[in-house]
């Protein structure tokens, strides 16, 4: 008996933990623009293959945005901004010295690409360093959190869950109640009881 009220206990704290969390990640995603930061660190979904197999798509990582963006040397990785718009992880492969307006030059190439990017990166368009960090397959889910369908999922489904899970709850104490109160000895007809 102590042992199913521990695993009732138990099951419930996790339920209202798994609630507060999706409800965070989905309010975080929201209100960043959807990528969140967490204690100064940038969280970015992988959404191509060019780091693997050490940065998998799918996978997020930490990035540490700001500081001095000409101290980069070949081996760092850093996230860039593309020409197009778009972030880009890759490692640097070649640093060339500062030019006359104080930028330095990267040559970048993602590990699992057989040629250098095309186009050099000036240290004006980096936007970060990568930290080392990753967590696999997570950027998947981040990126359906930050969709509309996946926010509206994230906040109905663990709140149906919970409710669910309160509804069983209380059915099993009545059940409980009702087998405790027919266990109970009645009173034969007739007779007046008395307190």
């Amino acid at each position: 008996m102590l042992i199913k009220k521990i695993l009732s206990h138990t099951l419930s704290a996790v339920m209202v933990l798994i609630f507060v969390v999706l409800a965070a990640a989905v309010v975080v995603s929201r209100a960043s623009g959807g990528e969140p930061a967490l204690f100064g660190y940038e969280i970015k979904t992988v959404l191509s293959g060019s780091m693997e197999p050490g940065i998998q798509t799918g996978s997020i990582v930490a990035l540490k945005p700001g500081g001095d963006m000409t101290r980069f040397k070949k081996g760092d990785v850093i996230t860039f901004m593309s020409g197009d718009n778009i972030l880009i992880t890759h490692r640097i492969v070649d640093a060339s010295a500062k030019n006359a307006a104080g930028e330095v030059v990267y040559h970048t190439k993602g590990d699992n690409n057989d040629a250098v990017d095309m186009t050099p990166v000036s240290s004006g368009n980096v936007v970060a360093e990568y930290t080392g960090v990753t967590v696999p397959y997570i950027g998947y889910a981040m990126n359906f959190a930050a969709s509309k369908a996946g926010s509206v999922v994230l906040m109905i489904v663990p709140g149906l869950l919970l409710l669910l899970y309160a509804l069983y709850s209380s059915w099993k104490a009545l059940a409980a109640l009702e087998k405790k109160n027919t266990a109970l000895p009645q009173a034969p007809p007739g007779t007046d009881i008395q307190s």
